[in-house]
């Protein structure tokens, strides 16, 4: 099977690609490289460098490639911009996920799977929320998602597409874009490393379910490519994608910061490392969100397989070979 992924060059893009690649799938991806990096990519796998705004030259790219599935991926993904820049926000999430319904239903694509986020549709969630708890998103973040949802809904039942919304909690892992403001664990990691001190928003005490991201695109590729009962033509499945596990920040950076350590040590480095800075809350951020991925697990036969420890410790790895390798 051929699938098109939107931002492939990505994050978590790039791990669906590897996988897509390793059961024996083609695929091709849409990135317009704000955050993803060719790098992420095998050489052999077509990158095109296109704005999912674009409309023409998303439908010139489904036009060549002829996917017979999409993985919408591509994103503005920052829950602080979208409270800052809620036109921009729109425009990618919501405009630039039209262009590619359209293009898919006019290429006669038979499955989309779309990124959405349990991080942000359910609002203050203290206990796992399963898929039936009532959306109330809080930042035009979370109100794209939740649209996006509805559109797609609308597209399958219009066009007979198969549709999977898998709804993340927050995903972490190697590859992660250190640079922007979502992404917790890749900053806290690069800053460590660089011996410098993490800065928390807040009072850190954000509740949050971190789930690995190759683990993220394992439940991908299965809603991609797998014979599924529950996914069907004219239909869309909304599954939760996360552990139920709550860890707020200030854990995570003692986390973090317990790897580095161990990895400086074995260098026969003793410094400490300084303490953590604290600095404003930042807007449209919640103070508890988890999800509960049981239906994920009946659905998919997915479950995540990476331990918050091992989790981090290989994220900390990937970022301490690239700073070594300069």
């Amino acid at each position: 099977m051929k699938v098109l992924v939107t931002g492939g060059a990505g994050f978590i893009g790039s791990h669906i690609v590897d996988q897509l690649l390793a059961a024996g799938h083609q695929a091709c991806v849409i990135d317009d490289l704000s955050s993803g990096s060719r790098d992420n990519l095998p050489p052999e796998v077509p990158l095109h460098v296109v704005d999912i705004v674009d409309t023409a030259a998303v439908a010139d790219v489904f036009a060549r490639e002829k996917p017979a599935a999409v993985c919408h991926q591509a994103a503005q993904m920052s829950v602080s911009r979208s409270v800052r820049e809620p036109l921009f926000d729109a425009q990618v999430n919501c405009i630039g996920l039209i262009n590619v319904l359209d293009a898919a239903a006019a290429g006669g694509c038979t499955r989309l799977v779309f990124a959405s986020s349990g991080g942000v549709l359910y609002g203050e969630a203290t206990s796992p929320a399963p898929e039936n708890t009532p959306a109330n998103p809080i930042s035009p973040y979370g109100i794209t998602k939740w649209v996006g949802e509805r559109y797609l809904s609308f597209y399958a039942s219009e066009h007979g597409l198969a549709a999977v919304a898998l709804r993340y909690s927050n995903v972490y892992g190697p590859r992660q874009n250190p640079h922007g403001e979502a992404g917790v664990v890749a900053i806290f990691s690069k800053r460590l490393l660089a011996g410098e001190a993490a800065t928390i928003n807040g009072d850190g005490r954000y509740v949050r379910d971190y789930v690995y991201g190759p683990d993220v695109a394992a439940a991908n590729v299965t809603a991609l490519t797998a014979d599924l009962p529950a996914v069907q033509p004219g239909s869309l499945t909304s599954l939760n994608i996360g552990t139920g596990i709550g860890t707020d920040v200030n854990e995570l950076e003692a986390e973090i910061r317990r790897q580095v350590a161990t990895r400086r040590a074995a260098r026969g480095e003793t410094s400490p490392l300084p303490e953590p800075a604290h600095g404003p809350a930042r807007p449209g951020d919640l103070r508890s969100n988890l999800v509960d991925a049981s239906r994920a697990a009946d659905v998919l036969h997915w479950k995540p397989t990476m331990a918050l420890t091992d989790g981090v410790a290989a994220t900390v790895g990937w970022f301490a070979e690239r700073q070594a390798a300069g």
